[in-house]
């Protein structure tokens, strides 16, 4: 069985779970998720696979 991931439903699952547990970090959350995202697209980060 091959199991592919990518670093943006992941990156977002942990944010999400973040938010449940500390309500007070979602501007912290919001912001780290958004450049994490927009440095990933910028340097063509799709090219990571888990196997």
């Amino acid at each position: 069985m091959n199991l592919t991931l990518t670093i943006g439903p992941v990156v977002s699952l942990i944010a999400g779970i973040l938010i449940l547990v500390m309500p007070r970090l979602l501007n912290y959350i919001v912001a780290a998720y958004l450049i994490i995202i927009g440095l990933v697209g910028l340097f063509g980060g799709g090219n990571f696979h888990v196997r």
